[in-house]
């Protein structure tokens, strides 16, 4: 593909589309950050114990196993608002059931209505998880691949917005309508949900409005040949089989089996008195069952895209999920401890809150704009390696404020690079996942690559206080900035592997059509 001029790569960001995604970026970090950050701060001003709002924080598995009902927004068309198409009428309901979850949560003095005000919460957490999933696939069918960083840092400039309103200006709302954190009023919570609630009109609008991404009815249809009661008992059997598989496994770890084999301990005492064991036998069953509808095809729905990834790509896919799964690895398990990090260095919370959240926000939004600009100019593997590679390289920076003590000037510079090269890593890589999937489940493919994204990383963030505590800040930040060296080995073969075939195509088509 021949490179585009500069005027036609910033001809990207003049498109409707990409007002749109500014948006709809706004319409997805409001609810995200009320129904976390913000509700946790009104539960503990309004009395709430730490322990329940610990387990009030589980409302976000919606958005880590959301990917489980994407094929629902792919495979089927809503009745009556299935009229304005595919994409926009699932918009249209995500957004409604937000805007009136967001009023009623509002309503609810958690004082008095705690289990309704989590219940609706939920019920937010789904609606806004879902509409992230419609965005996605929105954005995916509406423009080629190369303008698809132009329209993600569209969509992150909106989000970063809407998710500092939502937690520095809520908080300012609520303690500006008359709730501090000693002297708690409800009414003042009431004023401010409800005010969050109405600023998720303008995104409704939006999708009444926008133009339905253009794939034609043959893709869609092929997509959806499963009936809607098949599509939801698939995603029934899957989230009961992901529930019940570390259940099963949790509880024989619990079960007395050490009493049984070394103290004489009754096998039938086991069977009639262990309940660890009894509710392992259970989730037992259920893992049983869950697996045996696989057999009758009971979970083709979801399994039908994760299929045709494969087949697509046979055996490079390995590469390309090593690739996504290895790539934001490096900033991530390195972003756990940055709070952390800055404390025991001893700056301020103000410093930290007004450096991360002022140059920080600002960096990230140019880092975001840059990366589509480059995108457009010189293509997408090129600008991920260069994020990759700029990602984990300004690991070291942190690595020389850990040797300065609370240098305010180098927190400045640290912070301003690390947000850019994560915004620019971030719209490439949101280009690179959008050009691997499929239209026919664009829904689908999108949500669980970009769970494959954060799988990893996630997990080996949760070890990231051990690695501190047994190597020091300063070998930390080197073992975090080493993390990103086989993503970037992962991308040169990729790429290399691109440019060879790129070269032998020409020659493989002139053998068939030779003139």
């Amino acid at each position: 593909m021949p490179r585009k001029t500069w005027r036609e790569a910033l001809a990207a960001y003049s498109s409707p589309s990409t007002l749109v995604l500014l948006l709809l970026g706004f319409a997805a970090g409001l609810p995200y950050m009320l129904v976390f950050s913000t509700l946790s701060v009104w539960l503990r001003e309004a009395g709430v114990a730490r322990e329940t709002i610990g387990y009030a924080s589980l409302i976000g598995l919606a958005y880590a196993f959301k990917w489980v009902w994407s094929p629902l927004l792919d495979q089927w068309r809503l009745p009556l608002l299935g009229k304005l198409g595919r994409r926009r009428s699932w918009l249209v309901l995500s957004q409604t059931l937000v805007i009136l979850g967001l009023i009623g949560m509002g309503f609810c003095d958690p004082q008095k209505h705690l289990s309704w005000l989590i219940a609706i919460a939920v019920i937010v957490s789904f609606a806004s998880a879902t509409q992230d999933i419609a965005i996605d696939a929105y954005r995916l069918e509406i423009a080629s691949d190369n303008r698809q960083a132009a329209l993600a840092a569209s969509y992150m400039s909106g989000y970063r917005v809407a998710a500092l309103l939502a937690t520095a200006g809520a908080l300012f709302f609520a303690e500006g309508f008359g709730s501090t954190g000693f002297n708690y009023k409800h009414s003042a919570w009431t004023g401010t949900y409800v005010l969050f609630g109405l600023l998720m009109v303008p995104a409704l609008l939006t999708t009444f409005f926008m133009r339905e991404p253009p794939v034609t009815l043959r893709t869609q249809l092929s997509a959806g040949r499963y009936s809607f009661v098949h599509q939801l008992a698939s995603v029934f059997v899957l989230i009961v089989l992901l529930v019940s598989v570390p259940a099963m496994f949790t509880q024989l770890y619990n079960t007395n089996f050490a009493g049984v084999l070394f103290e004489g301990v009754s096998p039938m005492k086991l069977v009639m008195e262990d309940r660890a064991f009894l509710r392992a036998i259970l989730y037992t069953l259920l893992t049983v069952l869950c697996l045996s509808s696989i057999g009758r095809r009971g979970l083709a729905p979801v399994l039908t895209p994760v299929n045709d990834f494969i087949v697509r790509y046979r055996w490079q896919a390995l590469l390309l999920l090593g690739l996504i799964a290895t790539y934001r690895m490096s900033d991530t398990v390195m972003g756990v401890m940055a709070n952390v990090f800055y404390i025991d260095q001893g700056f301020t919370k103000d410093q930290i809150a007004g450096v991360s959240k002022i140059f920080g926000l600002i960096m990230t939004l140019l880092g975001a704009g840059m990366g589509g600009l480059l995108i457009v100019r010189f293509g997408i593997l090129p600008i991920l390696l260069i994020g990759g590679a700029a990602s984990a390289a300004t690991n070291l920076l942190f690595m020389l404020l850990a040797d300065m003590g609370p240098n305010l000037h180098m927190l400045i510079v640290t912070i301003s690079l690390d947000n850019f090269s994560s915004g620019l890593a971030t719209s490439a890589f949101v280009a690179y996942l959008s050009s691997l999937t499929n239209l026919k489940f664009s829904a689908t493919q999108y949500a669980l690559l970009s769970s494959i994204m954060l799988l990893l990383p996630r997990l080996m963030g949760g070890y990231s206080g051990v690695m501190v505590e047994k190597y020091g800040y300063h070998n930390f930040f080197i073992i975090t900035a080493l993390m990103g060296i086989p993503t970037l080995l992962l991308i040169s073969l990729h790429w290399y592997q691109e440019t060879r075939r790129a070269r032998l195509k020409p020659a493989e088509d002139f053998e068939k059509h030779p003139e």
